[in-house]
């Protein structure tokens, strides 16, 4: 049986990847503020805040995927962000996904000759340059420097990894895409000519937690339908 927790389970890439690991033989736990929206049969849920200083749950025994969900999209010119709102998403990005695996760190072991896995999720916008992106590609940058840093700490027992997606449909980018004419607008950016969806990026995660990428560690992934390396 395989232990997966998953923080920022119940919504969006993280409630689509609870419903791909909830099957015969997992385990799933999920930490979140609420379960509404956690529609799925034999999965454990702990309300919790990352941002709250108050203690963490305590993860289960024996760990084999851990996956940190929480994530901001906070787009502001630079003159309109003021010092709090980078400091929100660096506590959500980076220091909600420090006391994470701070707590998940002595549980984390592998099973059947395979590593543990740890998946965190930066953003297109730290490999390429986007106005209005300064505060969340700055937290997110420093999420990709703890990833390639646990992973050079933590192997061989665990490999880390992150996901880089651009704008992928889900609730916390509904305003950007709650009209025809704006989804429109936004997949004519991608060579795929296509937002990405939850399932895209929950199927990349489940991917790398799983034995078939057991030799894939310290990468940041891009997952934006080929806008960081092609034109067309």
């Amino acid at each position: 049986m395989s232990t997966y927790l998953i923080a920022g389970g119940s919504r969006g890439i993280g409630r689509e990847l609870v419903g791909m690991l909830a099957q015969p033989g997992n385990r799933v736990e999920v930490w979140s503020r609420s379960a509404d929206g956690l529609d799925v049969d034999d999965v454990v849920h702990h309300p919790c805040d990352v941002t709250d200083p108050a203690p963490l749950p305590e993860p289960p025994d024996s760990l084999q995927g851990a996956v940190y969900c929480p994530g901001t999209v906070n787009l502001k010119s630079f003159r309109a962000l003021s010092v709090e709102d980078f400091r929100r998403d660096w506590e959500v990005n980076l220091l909600g996904a420090v006391r994470f695996l701070k707590v998940c760190q002595p549980k984390l072991a592998g099973a059947d000759g395979n590593p543990a896995s740890v998946v965190l999720f930066s953003t297109v916008a730290v490999g390429q340059g986007m106005p209005m992106h300064s505060s969340v590609a700055a937290a997110k940058g420093a999420v990709e420097g703890l990833v390639r840093s646990l992973a050079a700490e933590w192997a061989p027992k665990i490999r880390v990894n992150a996901i880089a997606p651009a704008l992928v449909d889900t609730p916390l980018v509904e305003r950007m895409l709650s009209s025809p004419e704006k989804r429109e607008a936004m997949s004519a950016r991608y060579p795929l000519k296509r937002v990405g969806t939850a399932h895209d990026a929950a199927a990349l995660a489940r991917f790398l937690l799983g034995p078939d990428s057991g030799w894939i560690t310290g990468q940041v992934i891009g997952l934006d339908g080929g806008m960081s390396t092609i034109r067309a």
